[in-house]
């Protein structure tokens, strides 16, 4: 393998995981948005 093959592999491997932490961030504020909601619910019900 040429280094030039190796820097295009490690390219690929660091926007993998770009996305993937994006994908996180995403799906972490979805959660708390859920989390919030049921708290609104919750001190409307009480």
């Amino acid at each position: 393998m040429t280094s030039a093959e190796k820097i295009a592999n490690a390219k690929k491997r660091i926007d993998e995981l770009e996305r993937l932490i994006k994908f996180w961030n995403q799906s972490e504020e979805e959660s708390s948005k859920i989390i919030n909601f049921s708290f609104k619910i919750d001190n409307k019900v009480a």
